[in-house]
């Protein structure tokens, strides 16, 4: 089934995006925000038509995943050791994450309505990259998954880790993170996959969607 397989390429890239991302602001304190926007703009689109328009449709989808293709190829090929081990232990625990997350009722009504409080936001400011958007993702991720018996542990710098306006960009990332492990379950994506759909996966990378 290549066109589920192409999906769930889109949604792995995704989830080793903000893996990522999570990562270097952790050690580095910094941020690609042309990786980040995409991911963070994905969390409002919860009735996209297409698994392309989660990130930016069909002509912007390769562009705005393009870190995340690259680091899951790697994963997945022979570049495995190139690549942050921390980054693929978020990725992998994103994906856990979710799988608690989908078992939990009361938490998805959570975060449903933590959601639309984050659209209402919106309507006040031109760009999810705000602070105050960041931060109101961060809320959410706080008040809901961070309080779930699984946590993801992010390690780094104290010295940006400690700083509010990172702390926020990491918890929003995560988000992020757990919305596109939640599209990769709902294309049938699962963690298995990962070793025993390697070589399909892998084709998709490469195809660049």
């Amino acid at each position: 089934m290549q066109h589920d397989e192409r999906e769930q390429a889109i949604a792995l890239a995704a989830i080793f995006q903000a893996a990522e991302l999570v990562g270097q602001l952790a050690r580095k304190g910094e941020l690609d925000k042309d990786y980040a926007e995409p991911l963070l703009k994905s969390i409002l689109m919860v009735n996209a038509p297409t698994t392309e328009d989660v990130y930016g449709g069909k002509f912007d989808c390769q562009s705005n995943l393009a870190m995340g293709r690259r680091i899951a190829k790697q994963v997945m090929g022979k570049d495995r050791n190139a690549v942050n081990p921390d980054t693929i232990r978020y990725a992998l625990s994103l994906i856990h994450l979710e799988s608690k997350l989908q078992k939990d009722d009361a938490m998805l009504s959570a975060i449903g309505q933590h959601l639309g409080q984050v659209e209402r936001q919106l309507e006040h400011y031109d760009s999810v990259m705000h602070e105050n958007l960041i931060a109101g993702i961060s809320g959410m991720y706080q008040e809901t998954l961070s309080k779930m018996s699984f946590r993801i542990q992010v390690h780094g710098d104290s010295r940006f880790l400690q700083q509010p306006q990172t702390a926020n960009q990491v918890r929003a990332l995560l988000m992020a993170g757990v919305r596109a492990a939640m599209l990769w379950r709902q294309l049938g994506g699962r963690r298995w996959h990962l070793i025993f759909k390697r070589k399909a996966l892998m084709k998709q990378l490469e195809a660049r969607f």
